[in-house]
């Protein structure tokens, strides 16, 4: 698939979630580049801003299998992973997977879920595989977990293991509609449109797992020149290095910055990628991977303010 294909079927994508989700170009964009990349995303945001929405628009227009999760306190591990069960007709234990084996799972307010839940996640968001009564079973290709969380000063909710945070990709943020969005999603409802029945939307599968799995594989031969790979570590080293944080990203987040840069210069018809390409995901890839300092959290900086200063303090490579 040439990055020309690419960008064709992301557009393709992007307009058939139109359909549906009003606005939200970054939360739309973001969750598709990390699709694209193989990753995850989180997705922070008050209640009855579309995340949900999104996700499962995604799905049908993906003509991918779609499972949610609705993250409560007693959610229990097993309800994600799957059981064992006995079998009369085969006198054996048979395992009965959970819904963590889809294409696309939504993890539907995941910090409402206990510490216990959420890292039962870890093993399926970083190896795409679960393990369980001594055997380990694979999650098919392709799989995207779109987890949603409110914001924690919310009632009833659990700040997510720092394990679990670093293996997502991304983590973008759902901010209020603009009053002309507000006014066209009123527009919708007044022509008698329920925008959470999809299909009367008309929302159609532009794409299927084959496709998905060419289009990531494809991202992967995006070339990322030294000078850029550079600029990529020279980033993430600088946030282990910089007032106001406590601690820097991960080796893990040099790695998601690259794999979203390839995918950034796919999606616009290129083979190459750029520093713009860098610096177009690089807010969403370390907002949650790092941590401020008391005296920045004192002061209300937040994450976004803190690593615009760190990326505009890197010299961009030139040539």
């Amino acid at each position: 698939m040439t990055p020309n294909d690419i960008q064709n079927r992301f557009e393709q994508v992007r307009a058939e979630i139109a359909k549906v989700i009003v606005g939200q170009d970054e939360v739309v964009e973001g969750t598709l580049l990390a699709l694209f990349a193989h990753g995850h995303v989180l997705i922070e945001g008050a209640p009855g801003l579309g995340k949900t929405l999104l996700a499962n628009t995604m799905a049908k227009a993906l003509s991918c299998n779609f499972k949610r999760v609705q993250s409560t306190p007693d959610l229990m591990p097993a309800d994600l992973v799957g059981f064992a069960v006995f079998d009369n007709k085969e006198q054996r234990f048979v395992f009965r997977p959970g819904p963590l084996f889809t294409n696309i799972l939504l993890a539907d307010e995941v910090n409402r879920a206990t510490p216990k839940t959420q890292s039962a996640m870890l093993e399926a968001l970083q190896e795409r595989q679960v393990s369980t009564d001594g055997k380990t079973y694979p999650i098919d290709p392709p799989f995207i977990t779109v987890a949603t969380q409110n914001p924690l000063e919310y009632e009833g909710t659990y700040p997510l293991p720092e394990a679990q945070v670093d293996r997502f990709m991304f983590k973008l943020l759902v901010d209020y509609p603009s009053l002309e969005d507000e006014i066209r999603i009123l527009d919708r409802y007044e022509g008698g449109v329920d925008l959470f029945d999809i299909r009367a939307m008309g929302v159609r599968p532009v794409m299927d797992k084959a496709t998905i799995l060419d289009a990531i594989e494809s991202c992967k031969k995006v070339t990322v020149q030294p000078q850029i790979r550079e600029f990529i570590a020279k980033i993430v080293v600088r946030t282990r290095q910089w007032p106001g944080i406590a601690v820097g990203a991960s080796p893990r987040a040099s790695v998601a910055l690259m794999s979203g840069a390839r995918v950034s210069a796919a999606v616009r018809g290129r083979d190459y990628a750029t520093p713009d390409d860098v610096v177009h995901i690089a807010t969403w890839a370390l907002r949650h991977r790092i941590r401020l300092t008391p005296d920045a959290i004192i002061q209300e900086t937040s994450p976004d303010e803190v690593l615009r200063g760190v990326i505009g303090s890197v010299e961009v490579p030139r040539g």
